[in-house]
Parts: C-alpha cells; structure tokens; sequence
C-alpha cells in the first residue's frame, strides 16, 4: 500500500512540470490569439511597430533577442570554459574554493544591480573609451559593425552585460562535469605520453563534451529571456541595423516597457510577441537536448 501511495505521489509531482508548462502555453497563446488570427505569423516579419495606428512589427525585437543572446554566447563561453579548466585541473584547493564561491555569487547578484552597474559604469565606458578604441582600429573601425555615432546605451552594452551574467551558468554547469570526468582518464593519457595540456585538450574535455554543451544552452536561455538589465542598456530602439553601437530592442524590453500601459489590441500583440518569444525558448532547448544526445551518442560509439 505504501508503495503503490509513493508512486502515486512521485508520478503526480513528475507531471506536473509538463502541465505548468502546458498552462502557460495556453494562457499566453490564447492572449495572443486575436493578433495571430488577424495579422498571421507575418507581424513576426515585419519592422514597423506602431501601436496607435495598429501596426506591430516585431522584427527588431526578435533580431534584438537573437543577435544579443548569441554574441553574449560567443563572448562568454571561451571564459567560462577557461574558469572551468582552471578551477577543475590547476587551482589549488586554497584558492579553488574562494574562486568557486565568487563565480557562483555572480548569479546571485539581482539582474537589476547588473543594469544600474551598466548604466553608471559600462555605458561610459563604451562611449568614452571602448567606441573610439574600436573605430580606431585599422580595417575594422569603418566596417558596418561599428558605424555610427557612440550612444553608450547599445547592442554592445547589452551584449556584455549578458556575458557577464550568464558566464557562472555555463562555468558552473562545465566546472561539474569536468570534475566528475574519471581520474582513470587522466591517468590513461598521462601514461600514453600526454602532456598536461594534451592530456585537458584530447581526454578530460573530450568526455565531458555532452556536458559543456548543456552548459552553454544553459546560458542561452538564460540570455534570451533577461530582460531589467537588457532594457536598461541596449537602448530600446525598434531598428534593425548591424552596428554594434547602434541601439537595439528586444522582445522581453518591449513587453516590460510597454506593457503596464496597454489595452485591447496593443496588449493581445505584446501576448503574441510573449507566446513567440516561448516558441523560441522552446526551440533552443529542444536544439539543446538534441545536441546533447548526438554527442553522448558518438561517445558511447
């Protein structure tokens, strides 16, 4: 009797999970149904958002979510994987802790204090300092991606303001794995001939492929859905441009900045940009376990 009582209780939690997340599929799609029914997917793909006169383009916001979340990906991973490495194979013990326990403190931090922190220190910053350090570059300050005027308030802005804070995510996630490779393994390469190095580069990390992976998707998703430290910072312009210093929107700053203050129509779009911005999440996560699963099924082969 108790065992049948225990199963039932741990099958009930199990789906729960599943049925949040259909709850929340529906609420959000059926709020944003009437927009999807009107302007079909195509409000996706157009550029102009114009609430007052009925028009809601969320390709800005969308280019915005993407190209944000990705650079802060491609900035963010070589680093955490480098803290990783460090912490799980060279630290000693008096330091890896200390150094364990900052990193993860970083996560901590509230998402607003990273956006104050940006607005006082890192936006200065890049109009200062950083803009002109990079326009003055030979062969890349005139290239399209760092044209126009420096604001401060950015792509750029954004961008490292989600390096920074996704980077204890996929360190962490990383660091976990690495550690929880087999001593065997080192040991194995080290006895072949390998050196310390060769022994990280083609045994250690390697095996812990599948791991680092969901590590780095880890961080994605978390870049994708951040949104008081990215609405302070990235400049909340509707535009599509390829300048990093150009400002920028993404799909949670529209929904935070203009939510509160809409109605009918206006507030059915903001849903439908919530319900896509899901998708997308969903998408990614899916991609995520995907890779996830080939790797560990080449290890396995």
């Amino acid at each position: 009797m108790a065992d049948r009582v225990y199963r039932a209780a741990i099958t009930l939690f199990a789906l729960c999970v599943p049925l949040l997340l259909l709850l929340i599929a529906i609420e959000v799609g059926s709020a944003g149904w009437p927009t999807f029914r009107e302007h079909g997917v195509g409000f996706l793909f157009q550029s102009d958002w114009d609430p007052g006169n009925g028009r809601f383009g969320v390709l800005p916001a969308i280019y915005g979510t993407l190209a944000s979340s990705l650079l802060a990906l491609a900035l963010a991973t070589p680093l955490a994987l480098g803290v990783a490495i460090f912490l799980s194979e060279f630290a000693p013990p008096w330091l890896r802790t200390p150094v364990d326990f900052l990193v993860d403190l970083l996560a901590a931090v509230p998402s607003v204090i990273y956006g104050l922190w940006g607005l006082f220190f890192l936006v200065p910053l890049i109009r200062e300092r950083i803009a002109p350090a990079l326009k003055g570059l030979p062969g890349i300050g005139d290239s399209a991606l760092f044209s126009g005027p420096a604001y401060g308030n950015s792509m750029l802005a954004a961008v490292l303001i989600l390096a920074i804070m996704i980077l204890p995510y996929t360190s962490s996630v990383a660091r976990e794995v690495l550690m929880a490779v087999p001593r065997s393994q080192r040991e194995a390469a080290l006895a072949l001939g390998a050196t310390r190095w060769e022994m990280i580069r083609d045994a250690v990390v390697p095996y812990a492929r599948s791991g680092i992976i969901g590590g780095v998707i880890l961080g994605l998703g978390r870049a994708l859905g951040e949104t008081m430290a990215v609405t302070m910072l990235i400049g909340n312009v509707a535009q599509v441009k390829g300048s990093l210093l150009a400002p920028a929107y993404t799909m949670a700053a529209l929904i935070a900045n203009e939510f509160s203050e809409a109605t009918g129509d206006h507030l059915s779009a903001l849903m439908a940009v919530g319900a896509a911005l899901f998708l997308i999440t969903l998408i990614v996560n899916a991609i995520a376990r995907w890779l996830v699963w080939q790797v560990s099924r080449e290890r396995r082969a």
